[in-house]
């Protein structure tokens, strides 16, 4: 099995080694770290190799704003990249996503937390901190009705989710929360391939090319309503 390949980067040195914890629970004894402290490392590095997981500070030094973040996106757009910053800000959160982060994680979370996010990640969900859900449109992130059978209130009473089927919109919420396709099969009952038939759909019907812009786009619509 090829090791994984694990780019932290982080000025705090101490931080390098806690994330490499985290990650060798997910990987134990089967990652290759590296490690930078500044922007120019870590594009330099993206530049050499190629990279499974980014862990991303917002804040490394030369960055502005979310300058690292987009040139991270466009060296390497297939990689997940997860930003872990002392930042929790719900604003800064949302604007990580729509410049393409697959998961925020602020440095106060618990070691459980990270491991958790990191593998909804890896596994091509997104992970948003239960802190900030709520700025995402208001859209429910509660569990399903008994039997997975309705839509939470704020996707299903707008009329920017109207090409979707009930099921669709069962789906679509469940993604919202960061379930991978194997845990939204087993709570709504159905198989993963039919999962991923509805998630296929979904894009189809608004427009997308992937879950986290799915996600995005009905968090937006659900605000508008």
């Amino acid at each position: 099995m090829t090791a994984k390949r694990i780019l932290i980067a982080d000025d705090h040195p101490l931080f390098h080694e806690a994330l490499k914890g985290v990650v060798g629970e997910i990987f134990p004894d089967d990652c290759q770290y590296l490690c930078t402290v500044n922007v120019s490392e870590t594009l330099r590095a993206l530049d050499q190799r190629d990279f499974d997981l980014i862990l991303l500070d917002l804040n490394l030094p030369g960055a502005e704003g979310f300058s690292c973040l987009v040139s991270v996106r466009k060296r390497q757009p297939s990689v997940p990249v997860v930003i872990v910053s002392s930042t929790d800000d719900v604003m800064i959160v949302r604007e990580s996503f729509s410049y393409g982060a697959m998961g925020y994680l602020p440095k106060s979370s618990s070691q459980q937390v990270m491991e958790n996010a990191i593998r909804l990640v890896i596994s091509g969900s997104i992970y948003i901190p239960t802190e900030a859900l709520g700025s995402f449109g208001g859209l429910a992130v509660g569990a399903q009705e008994t039997g997975g059978s309705r839509a939470p209130r704020a996707l299903k009473d707008n009329g920017g989710m109207a090409a979707l089927t009930p099921r669709q919109l069962a789906v679509l919420a469940l993604l919202a929360e960061g379930k991978a396709n194997k845990i939204i099969a087993y709570e709504l009952g159905i198989s993963e391939i039919t999962v991923k038939a509805h998630v296929s759909a979904i894009l189809r019907k608004l427009g997308v090319s992937n879950r986290l812009q799915a996600v995005l786009v009905c968090r937006d619509m659900a605000g508008k309503s």
